[in-house]
């Protein structure tokens, strides 16, 4: 077996597993070795039901006190029974188990180990392991890796097949330029691999890590740098001016511009007219205004003959910039197209023939603006609205479809700038650090969940003066973790505890665009009162008619999308409010919280969540899929990253040439990491 192999060559992986890899980017053994674990399970010694920790993680020696039912709830079967120690008793809960009947006997003890909630006023501890007395000390001895997956592609298959393909570990080499491993003290790469997968402890655990992590940063900070050195020899091909457009659209908005928009517009105006091309970053918290500084900055391009470009992350997203872009530039003689996957073919073709004639002047989507098809008469200026789920690669993609258009990015996502300065080392950097005079700070609350009954009447009170709500929840539906509020569940929940006049209904990443945008719709026409959602709507929607977020499950956030989350209210007149229930007792967590409580600058917010770091990530969310890195946070290793930054001027000062053929292993590494 070598490197370069299919996974398909691993003894039981077929077309339908291999399907599944594919989904994680995962094609050959050596894509599978570099598929790191994002956690590792250890097995603690067992403790009393009675102090077992509510919401974590923990071992109880019980002994099965009741016999196996089997309930039908809608499409599910849920198998339950009692274990009980001296201390107290647990409710099991397994779903689509049936076989668990046969498994658990009136007498048997076992070691069980999962989460405990509480639910209906009893603990429940649900899908749990569970292991016989001598087999749980074998488990006490081992590190167990848990992998990132996808649907239908289970931990244990993960770590079977990369069990298979142990051996190959060998063939890795060393890719770093000799040096840098030495001088940084950095574990040999083909050890860290090793060690990442079968750690021998948790010391040579860390240092595997530490090393992977210093290759994620180094890999993007080398292709950053490529990208800025391509980008500054690029010449400024278009004769840009200023015009009389954006005058006249400044005079007519409903509120004045405040000093961070004028000022972040001057410096964009001044890249767009100046000798060479923009390749700028405009950072802003949450509702400080960057959409109008986007309009001003396409107005100035479409005055002057060219098109421009408007890529957002979702459809939701692209579809309200389009509805607000077509509102503001109504006065003017602009053409704008919105274009994403569910645009009908007829539509689509309509608008490839307008770009490409420039019948149309702003197209507004998805990564759907950047098809191979799509050809463009004269792109100037590409936006990218919150660039960190946009891949260096795919940046380059769009770039590609003018003669080196300017490029404008936007994000809301507030990172201490001297990590800003590293992260985006390719871009100039202006920050929007001040909130239009007319909107009023949020006023937070954070709430245990014996306080949930009174935020809905708190709900129900704005909503009779004609104010919309949020209500967030981590997950789409009940399942295994029953500690975690599910949207589909929480809509019932709400609507017995409301006046029926009230319309709740739900938004989630599994429902298709179309369905998602009627939501939306309806949500703006004030047909719903009330959206339970998932993070689905975490970037961006601007409605200033909601005026309450309730978060559920708070604490399971990160501090930076917890800030994103309220900052979908506040966006008008009227006071808003931010409640985020906190179902943990632990301290830590009411510290993470009280940050929020006492701030809204997502600035100061972003600088704790440094200090603090919890279970949240820059880039997205783990599970979303849109991260830049596997292993490596910008918050936990600044260090490291920082060490990555060293190593990439350290090369520079030695003359290095990275296309010397003694760089050649380097060389493809970048290219694999560039295009991921």
């Amino acid at each position: 077996m070598e490197l370069s192999d299919s996974i398909e060559t691993i003894k039981g992986v077929g077309e339908r597993t291999a399907a599944l890899y594919h989904k994680l980017n995962i094609y050959t053994i050596e894509n599978l070795l570099e598929h790191y674990p994002r956690s590792y399970l250890t097995y603690g010694e067992p403790v009393d039901i009675a102090d077992a920790p509510i919401g974590e993680r923990v071992a109880i020696r019980a002994t099965v006190a009741s016999y196996v039912e089997i309930k039908q709830m809608r499409t599910l079967s849920v198998a339950t029974f009692l274990a009980k120690d001296l201390t107290g008793q647990v409710k099991m809960i397994w779903y689509r188990s049936p076989y668990i009947k046969k498994v658990f006997h009136v007498g048997q003890t076992y070691i069980f180990v999962g989460r405990i909630a509480v639910k209906n006023y009893q603990k429940v501890m649900e899908h749990p392991e569970y292991y016989t007395e001598a087999i749980y000390l074998e488990k006490q001895k081992e590190l167990q890796p848990v992998y990132p997956l996808t649907e239908g592609l289970t931990n244990q298959r993960v770590q079977k097949d990369i069990k298979a393909v142990g051996g190959v570990i060998q063939a890795l080499s060393e890719y770093l330029p000799l040096d840098i491993p030495r001088r940084y003290g950095l574990m040999e790469y083909r050890e860290a691999v090793r060690q990442i997968h079968f750690p021998h402890d948790d010391e040579q655990l860390d240092l595997a890590r530490h090393r992977l992590v210093f290759d994620e940063f180094f890999l993007f900070l080398l292709a950053m740098r490529r990208f800025k050195l391509h980008r500054a020899k690029q010449e400024n091909h278009y004769t840009i001016t200023e015009g009389t457009m954006c005058q006249k659209l400044i005079a007519t908005l409903p509120y004045s511009l405040t000093n961070a928009q004028k000022s972040v517009f001057g410096e964009i105006k001044q890249d767009l007219m100046g000798d060479s091309v923009m390749n700028r970053l405009v950072q802003g918290d949450v509702g400080s205004g960057k959409t109008i500084v986007a309009v001003l900055a396409l107005l100035m391009v479409v005055e002057s003959g060219y098109q421009g470009a408007f890529m957002a992350p979702t459809e939701v997203l692209a579809t309200q910039h389009y509805e607000t872009m077509v509102r503001l530039l109504e006065p003017f003689p602009v053409q704008v197209a919105l274009l994403t996957g569910s645009t009908p073919m007829k539509e689509k073709h309509r608008i490839y023939e307008g770009l490409k004639t420039k019948a149309i002047d702003i197209v507004i989507g998805t990564h759907a603006i950047i098809q191979e098809k799509i050809k463009y008469h004269s792109l100037a200026l590409v936006i990218t609205d919150e660039q960190h789920r946009f891949g260096v690669h795919q940046r380059e993609q769009l770039a590609e479809k003018g003669r080196e258009p300017h490029i404008l990015v936007m994000s809301a996502t507030p990172i201490p700038r001297t990590l800003a300065i590293i992260l985006y080392g390719d871009l100039d950097i202006s920050v929007m650090n001040e909130m239009p005079a007319e909107r009023l700070p949020v006023k937070n609350c954070v709430v245990g969940t014996e306080s949930r009954v009174t935020a809905y009447h708190f709900i129900e009170k704005e909503i009779a003066k004609g104010h919309q709500a949020y209500v967030i929840c981590p997950m789409i539906e009940g399942g295994e973790e029953t500690e975690m509020e599910n949207v589909l569940d929480y809509v019932e929940q709400i609507r017995c505890h409301v006046n029926p006049s009230v319309r709740v209904e739900s938004l989630h990443g599994r429902m298709s665009s179309k369905e998602k945008n009627a939501v939306m719709e309806r949500f703006y026409a004030n047909e719903i009162q009330v959206l339970v959602a998932t993070t689905v709507i975490e970037v961006g929607i601007d409605h200033p008619n909601a005026t309450v977020m309730m978060i559920e499950n708070a604490q399971r956030f990160g501090l930076a999308q917890l800030h994103q989350l309220r900052g979908r209210v506040g966006r008008g007149k009227e006071q808003s409010y931010c409640i985020m229930v906190n179902t943990s007792d632990q301290e830590e967590a009411k510290e993470r919280l009280d940050v929020l409580y006492q701030s809204n600058d997502g600035f100061h917010i972003a600088n704790e969540d440094l200090r603090l770091r919890g279970p949240g990530d820059f880039f997205g969310v783990r599970q979303s899929g849109e991260m830049v890195f596997q292993l490596a946070d910008i918050y936990n290793h600044a260090d490291i990253l920082k060490k990555a930054q060293s190593a990439i001027r350290y090369l520079e000062r030695q003359g290095y040439e990275f296309e010397k053929i003694e760089h050649y292993a380097l060389s493809e590494k970048l290219g694999m990491a560039l295009h991921l």
